[in-house]
């Protein structure tokens, strides 16, 4: 089986929301509520905290140092180098890529995207009888930025590739929001219609880039993109923190969020005013 490594990237210097990911949710910093559900992903073999090398980001490492978390530190806006130096140092023979405000991530949802990654081209995807021995695309996502779809609420986004994929954008990738947000190489030059949801279609999307690269999307049975669980402004921390208070702990699944929203509709309100970023946004500030 390959070696399946989640790599969590963090940083304080947030835009919208400086040192969020340090916050308190419910009694823990965010960064732990992440580490601690990706973790309970079944198909992970080890998880590590990517942060950068920058001196306001030390409160990351020292914060991972306290837990025993494993972490990395690397550049500051090229995220795809610190994802490669970090893959390679613990010989990730597949990357799952998580990021540290998305404190609901589903440990189902990872293994789902992990499982898509084994599934050959012409088997329906089985989590439930899951072989991890041959690996049979390069990038597989639950979420894609607009103008692609998502069915899947913003904060739950996992997503997949194998190392050489990752080392081949490492090396070739030259775009600013290439280095920014990772695997937009992978997928660039899709078809938005390839990826189009239908309540008809299987839950998961496949083609192949301009570059090569074989993608799968997955899609959940509805379209529930318009939710927004990420934490990046003050009005989705106070969302999630009111979803958090509503559980006795953190065990709770994304349909359990799903349930809850539906029964208090106000709560969703909450941050839907926030715009979403896209792919091509980058940090603006000096580099």
């Amino acid at each position: 089986m390959s070696h399946i490594v989640a790599i969590i990237q963090a940083r304080m210097s947030a835009s919208r929301l400086p040192d969020k990911v340090l916050l308190d949710i419910g009694g823990r910093p965010m960064l732990q509520w992440v580490v601690e559900r990706t973790c309970r992903a079944k198909t992970i073999t080890h998880v590590v905290v990517a942060t950068t090398t920058d001196p306001s980001d030390d409160p990351v490492a020292e914060f991972c140092q306290s837990q025993n978390i494993a972490f990395t530190r690397g550049s500051v806006h090229d995220v795809l180098d610190r994802y490669y130096l970090a893959a390679r140092k613990f010989k990730a023979g597949v990357v799952v890529r998580i990021t540290a405000d998305c404190p609901l991530v589903d440990p189902a949802l990872i293994d789902q995207a992990v499982c898509a990654l084994f599934t050959p081209p012409n088997q329906a995807l089985n989590t439930d009888h899951c072989l991890l021995t041959t690996v049979h695309w390069d990038f597989i996502a639950n979420r894609l930025p607009q103008p692609w779809w998502r069915t899947y609420p913003l904060g739950l986004d996992t997503e997949v590739f194998t190392f050489d994929a990752l080392e081949r954008a490492w090396r070739e990738a030259t775009e600013l929001h290439q280095r920014e947000h990772v695997t937009p190489f992978f997928y660039e030059g899709i078809p938005v219609e390839d990826f189009r949801f239908s309540s008809n279609k299987t839950s998961f999307v496949k083609s192949e880039s301009p570059r090569g690269f074989k993608v799968g999307l997955l899609h959940h049975h509805e379209e529930l993109g318009h939710h927004r669980w990420t934490v990046d402004t003050p009005e989705d921390l106070k969302l999630v923190r009111e979803i958090a208070a509503r559980f006795s702990d953190d065990h709770f699944t994304w349909l359990d969020v799903l349930a809850l929203i539906e029964r208090e509709p106000g709560l969703a309100q909450i941050n839907a005013a926030v715009q979403h970023k896209t792919h091509l946004d980058v940090d603006e500030r000096p580099r």
